[in-house]
């Protein structure tokens, strides 16, 4: 009889065909298959339960290196892995910037014995660093280009064409936007009201977000390459995008599908504030609406916290960003509850669609021969979010106090249990990520 280092047993499997009650026997770090029978060095009784291709967060800010106190890689790590989440992307926009080799380096053996889950890391765009960025994207373990468009946390900004077409024109692996359009912005910094951050929205509009996202789109064909457009919050973006998706993929957040300005602006004040901004009631039923039409790729937290302290001042002092990391499945979960969204749809944007997008290797379903990663999740489970549960160094959601219907049971990364009912494994051992187009750049680098 064949023994396995750890078999998932009496759980619902959601595979490439679907949901099958069946078992998964897991050999190293891979799945070695599904209704396999045999011994087990460890069994996982999973009755009740759905045992999800592992959740990846392609758009979180963990703050490190500079801005610590907001967050670090080990509690940003630590957050998502509680969160039933396995693997992250993050950004760049630290202090200093992620915009070197030496810097993204730095990151990674920052990251080693530190993060809890798998990891990648992205390089920023700089008017500086164009010409090197077809060097940079090559690293094992980046997971790309980011370029901000639009001013936000950071000094990281590209903002006109000229620029923006030299840093399309070096490299060929796809560019993730954060779109906004800076000089609009600028003309229209009077719109903010001092104290009100509901008039945040109205300085960041609609129309400084479409002008952005055609802009790229424009630039994007001419240099014939690939982009991902971030944090969608407009239903006109989406239906630009829809007619761009040769070239073009896009992301929203659980935020802006469940948040609306008319309610979250008088109750969080400043914790509602992000970069784009929380719309309103309308925006939010357009997001829904375009994402049930399948043009949304992928489901991202933008998970950017600032402390309580930060977040207190009043605006437009106040920094704008929320954590995330650690209530993207629950949220997405409880969508699936009330009606708004499938598993199956669930499983595309959080595993499936991050794997298609961005070439990851072995990761984004339930499969013989893939990488071991499982979100274990009971769908029935009614919780509340409270501050004392999480564990980002922020402290805060805008979430606390809603009742959900959902949560993450248990986190598995490469067959190591790394979360179980809210306790971790005894040590964290997250390791970068492997992309199809860096694959062949000179070895597996930064492995730890």
């Amino acid at each position: 009889m064949a023994t396995y280092d750890l078999i998932l047993e009496n759980g619902t499997v959601w595979t490439p065909a679907g949901p099958v009650e069946t078992s998964v026997a897991v050999q190293g770090e891979q799945v070695a298959g599904l209704g396999l029978s045999g011994d087990a060095g460890e069994r996982v009784d999973c009755t009740g339960l759905l045992i999800l291709p592992g959740v990846i967060d392609s758009q979180v800010h963990f703050r490190e290196p500079g801005l610590e106190h907001k967050e670090d890689l080990e509690s940003g790590s630590r957050a998502a892995v509680l969160g039933g989440v396995t693997a992250v992307f993050e950004m760049p926009n630290t202090n200093p910037n992620t915009d070197s080799a030496e810097a993204v380096a730095d990151k990674f053996a920052r990251a080693r014995d530190r993060m809890w889950c798998d990891h990648a890391f992205y390089v920023g765009a700089t008017s500086g660093n164009a010409e090197r960025l077809a060097e940079l994207e090559r690293i094992p373990g980046t997971a790309g280009v980011k370029i901000f468009m639009g001013a936000s946390t950071g000094d990281l900004l590209v903002s006109d064409d000229r620029e923006l077409a030299r840093v399309l024109a070096s490299g060929h692996r796809r560019v993730s936007i954060h779109a906004e359009d800076e000089a609009r912005m600028n003309e229209r910094l009077g719109e903010r009201v001092a104290g009100d951050p509901s008039s945040h929205p109205v300085w960041r509009d609609d129309e400084s977000a479409l002008r952005a996202t055609k802009r790229i789109l424009g630039l994007a064909h001419a240099a014939k390459r690939r982009v991902h457009v971030l944090h969608v919050t407009t239903p006109a973006e989406l239906e630009l995008l829809a007619q761009h998706k040769d070239i073009a993929t896009c992301e929203v957040t659980p935020q802006h599908l469940t948040l609306a300005g008319e309610e979250a602006y008088p109750r969080l004040g400043t914790h509602a504030q992000m970069n784009p901004p929380i719309r309103s009631g309308a925006h939010r039923d357009g997001l829904w609406r375009w994402l049930n039409q399948g043009v949304v790729d992928i489901v991202g937290s933008d998970h950017a916290p600032h402390t309580k302290e930060e977040k207190a001042k009043p605006y437009p002092a106040s920094p704008s960003g929320m954590p995330g990391v650690q209530t993207m499945l629950p949220l997405l979960l409880h969508h699936v509850a009330a009606g708004r969204l499938t598993m199956a749809r669930l499983v595309d944007l959080t595993s499936a669609g991050p794997q298609r997008v961005w070439g990851l290797v072995g990761r984004g379903r339930i499969a013989a021969g893939y990488l071991a990663d499982f979100s274990v999740v009971d769908p029935k489970a009614r919780w509340t979010v409270t501050a004392d549960r999480l564990a980002s160094r922020a402290g805060w959601s805008p979430f606390e106090g809603m009742e959900l219907t959902g949560r993450p049971v248990g986190t598995f990364v490469r067959g190591r249990q790394v979360m179980w009912e809210g306790q971790l494994a005894a040590s964290a051992h997250g390791r970068p990520l492997h992309f199809e187009d860096t694959s062949f750049s000179g070895g597996r680098a930064h492995t730890g």
